[in-house]
């Protein structure tokens, strides 16, 4: 299960379901965000899709090409018999010829858009779907770099950046450890000036992502610029399995813990990193959930149950008042209250992360620093449609411990964080404040907060 149905990553590169022949659910992921001063990396690669599920609904079909006269469209209810004809006027009377694939697709969008009007469910195109897919699985077939936009003549200026140019440049952060790009000598600070030939100059960081992109065995030539030389560099795709989590160890023995997105692979990823950290002596955690679109629900529970040992970790209410109790797993490495946690949130932080951080909140188990969080408590089911695009429908809503909702204010941290305009994208100004607050010790054993509280964030967690 997931967050969404299958979650989406805000990177190049939006687990097994929670019940044995469940249909997996997850929360969709957020648009898009960057924290002003740290761009978020895209990781090169491109989705191995499976398909997803099984089909849940259908609205309206369109025969092939009828092979009987007036054949030609059957209504699934009384409803749709106005689209029938209109669909029949189209094909006997347009004075061109039309596609019925490019008509059936348009038709499923609109229902969604304007019958449902949920922007959380949808209709994905074929590519859409399988690269969604590729994203939330973890797993993808490209060459593994990690690649930002960066403004070369100001550093500080990023907001500018819309469009790749001479001035905005794509960079190589870098690449992934073992994978093609660092086999065939990609390097960190590397420029890239042309994919396949074509400059990269008046697209964007999203249109390059696709056409680095690739099935596994094919080759993508980057024309890259390093110091004075340039050069062009052929590296084959491959498969690549995504990590999902960051650990390093900060002053203080304070332990720094990322999380990108909640893919199939990162509660063992983040139970893995986490286990590293405390055997280097962490005696406090940062969990970094910024710019996390969310994914898996299954795993959010998991990864939630690292930091809280017993009861309500979140509940799931779907159609009918059916209602589901997500309780904490056993196994967690953090679930000790003396072990001071603070997490670390912004405005791309959504569905599962949303699941994790609210529930760390009201349970008492951290202390919440950065900007609210996206607001999104619904839970989608992807599904596979016979022309391998994909439908997204919002089945359920989820709530906090103390049963509040999310939406559409998000989690409100105790303690703020403002980036300025102009503040140098190698500083960390999110970082630095939850480093000094426990280094302070200002942060210990937190009590529980409400979700829904403002009040209670500026009563129990005014920066002292």
């Amino acid at each position: 299960m997931s967050d969404q149905t299958q979650p989406i990553p805000a990177s190049e590169l939006p687990a097994s379901p929670p019940e044995e022949n469940a249909r997996p659910e997850m929360l969709p992921p957020a648009p898009e965000r960057r924290l002003a001063g740290s761009p978020v990396p895209w990781v090169v690669s491109l989705v191995l899709a499976a398909m997803v599920g099984t089909l849940l609904f259908v609205a309206g079909y369109l025969a092939a090409a009828a092979t009987q006269a007036g054949a030609s469209c059957a209504a699934p209810t009384d409803a749709f018999a106005a689209f029938c004809e209109a669909y029949d006027k189209l094909k006997s009377q347009y004075v061109d010829k039309l596609d019925d694939s490019a008509l059936a697709e348009g038709a499923i969008k609109g229902m969604f858009e304007y019958g449902v009007k949920d922007p959380f469910s949808g209709y994905m195109s074929p590519e859409d779907y399988q690269n969604a897919l590729g994203s939330l699985s973890g797993q993808f077939s490209g060459i593994g770099a990690e690649m930002a936009v960066r403004n070369a003549k100001d550093p500080t200026d990023l907001t500018s950046c819309t469009q790749i140019s001479d001035t905005c440049v794509l960079v190589v952060v870098a690449p992934l450890a073992g994978s093609p790009a660092e086999d065939a000598g990609l390097a960190a600070g590397d420029v890239v000036l042309k994919v396949d030939g074509v400059s990269v100059n008046g697209t964007t960081l999203e249109d390059q992502v696709a056409k680095v992109r690739g099935p596994a065995g094919t080759d993508v030539t980057l024309t890259l610029r390093r110091g004075d030389r340039t050069f062009d560099l052929k590296i084959t795709r491959r498969a690549i399995t995504s990590s999902e989590v960051e650990t390093k160890m900060l002053d203080n023995k304070i332990g720094y813990i990322a999380l990108r997105s909640f893919s199939p692979a990162s509660a063992d990823q983040f139970h893995a990193g986490l286990k590293k950290l405390l055997d280097q002596g962490a005696t406090s955690i940062i969990f970094d959930l910024r710019d996390d679109p969310g994914g898996y629900i299954d795993a959010a529970n998991r990864i939630a149950s690292e930091f809280i040992g017993s009861g309500l970790i979140f509940s799931q209410e779907s159609s009918g008042g059916e209602v589901k109790d997500w309780d904490a797993v056993s196994g967690g490495l953090a679930t000790d209250p003396p072990l001071p946690l603070v997490v670390l949130v912004n405005n791309g932080s959504a569905s599962a992360s949303e699941i994790v951080s609210a529930a760390l909140l009201e349970r008492g188990r951290a202390t919440l620093i950065g900007q609210h969080t996206y607001g999104k408590n619904t839970v989608q089911v992807w599904t596979e449609l016979e022309n391998h695009g994909g439908v997204r429908i919002t089945i359920s809503r989820w709530f906090t411990p103390d049963h509040h909702s999310v939406a559409p204010n998000g989690v409100q941290p105790q303690i703020v964080v403002n980036v300025p305009a102009g503040t140098p994208p190698n500083r960390d100004l999110y970082v630095e404040r939850a480093v000094e607050e426990l280094s302070k010790g200002n942060i210990g054993a937190p009590s529980p907060a409400a979700t829904g509280s403002p009040a209670a964030y500026e009563w129990l967690w005014a920066p002292a």
